[in-house]
């Protein structure tokens, strides 16, 4: 078997500059054969978000056809044969109906198999398909993927129940967001600092975008203020600029700035933002879009405790362990148990959680060779597989 590993463009901003990385670090750790398959970038949004919030509109379908470009070369040569696999990155990869309609036309010796990862898509209602009205073609989009593909891969159990009462049918598999901790960890040399040594600093890392709810953050914020004014907050950004896709938010930000509630830490690089990460006592998080978030794994992974709404993936992500978790949209909860975990009243089991997303990747390739016992998801019992697992001494994780 050889991977054609279909990765996404790299964004410094973005866990995606590093992504390829990860995934090829597990290959040749597993000694599996593999090919990456690059596409071309757009010199004026290279490595830059310019239209759009998640990745660049026109960066990443240039990049994307491009890359299907170069993997219908290597078809056409005869370079994959039926014992491979392609893998995509995102489900959202324009040009990749070029696949059915060259494979149905071709002998059964020259057709892969093909997997998917799912992100999010139009069956998270709060995802920028959804926001940005892509809704009417980019569900029929996803349905002609299910038909030809051999598998979809997921983050979390609760993507699965949104995958398949929207009638997806395709094979699907829950191996955990990709991550690679020691690379993560290597940007960082010096020795990692215990919680109670470090200011009593709070970081947001999230995009500034609504569905984030940074106005949630920032009333969180003042709440925290009331009980402990010695807190301390900051935003962290790989934007040259704080951006948002709504503007108020954007002034909102900048005139707690002003007001000294807030420190905002734009045009970070990667090592900068891990930096940071490794200074805090505790990473705030309150979006409503996430299912996982690389953000939890590296600050975990800098040794930082993580505070999350029981919303979503998050209860999963954390194995439904309170002290990581608040309820949702509540102000006074979420701020009055930052303030006890800043403190050492509330202590965490740090570490085991990026330790679970580290071997996603490893999980991504079992599920090629054929090992799903315990990554593939049947039926429609949804919830069998986390109300079924045994919980770990070890951090309190349902994995």
């Amino acid at each position: 078997m050889k991977i054609f590993y279909m990765g996404l463009e790299a964004y410094e901003s973005r866990y995606t500059h590093q992504l390829t990385d990860w995934n090829v670090r597990e290959f040749k750790r597993l000694k599996i054969s593999h090919q990456v398959v690059a596409g071309l970038e757009l010199p004026s949004v290279k490595g830059k978000i310019v239209s759009g919030s998640v990745l660049d509109a026109h960066g990443r379908t240039y990049y994307a056809m491009t890359q299907m470009a170069n993997l219908v070369a290597l078809m056409k040569a005869g370079k994959l044969t039926c014992n491979d696999v392609i893998f995509f990155e995102d489900m959202f990869t324009p040009g990749m109906e070029s696949l059915p309609y060259i494979m149905q036309q071709v002998s059964t010796k020259y057709r892969p198999r093909i997997f998917v990862r799912c992100l999010a898509q139009t069956i998270d209602p709060d995802d920028f398909v959804n926001r940005e009205g892509m809704f009417p073609w980019m569900r029929p989009y996803e349905q002609m993927v299910d038909n030809f593909v051999d598998g979809i891969l997921v983050a979390s159990e609760e993507m699965v129940a949104n995958l398949r009462i929207a009638g997806f049918k395709s094979d699907i598999y829950v191996t955990g967001l990709p991550f690679g901790k020691k690379e993560v960890r290597e940007r960082r040399k010096p020795a990692l600092v215990p919680l109670n040594m470090r200011p009593k600093l709070v970081s947001f890392a999230a995009r500034w975008d609504e569905e984030k709810q940074p106005a949630f953050f920032l009333k969180v914020i003042d709440e925290v203020h009331k009980i402990d004014p010695s807190i301390k907050f900051q935003l962290l950004t790989g934007n040259k600029k704080l951006k948002s896709n709504a503007p108020y938010l954007v002034d909102a930000a900048h005139a707690a700035k002003k007001k000294r509630k807030l420190t905002i830490r734009e045009g970070l690089t990667k090592d900068e933002y891990y930096g940071h990460l490794a200074n805090s006592r505790l990473l705030f998080n309150c979006a409503l879009q996430d299912w996982v978030s690389n953000t939890v794994s590296e600050a975990d992974t800098f040794g930082c405790a993580t505070l999350f709404p029981a919303y979503r993936s998050f209860p999963e992500v954390f194995g439904n362990d309170p002290n990581h978790l608040y309820v949702p949209w509540s102000v006074s909860d979420a701020a009055t148990k930052l303030v006890k975990i800043v403190n050492g009243e509330i202590e965490q089991q740090i570490g085991h959680v990026s330790d679970y997303q580290d071997k996603s990747i490893e999980r991504t390739v079992d599920v090629f060779r054929g090992y799903t016992y315990d990554t593939g998801r049947g039926g429609n019992r949804y919830r069998k597989y986390m109300t079924e697992k045994n919980l770990r001494d070890e951090g309190n994780l349902w994995y």
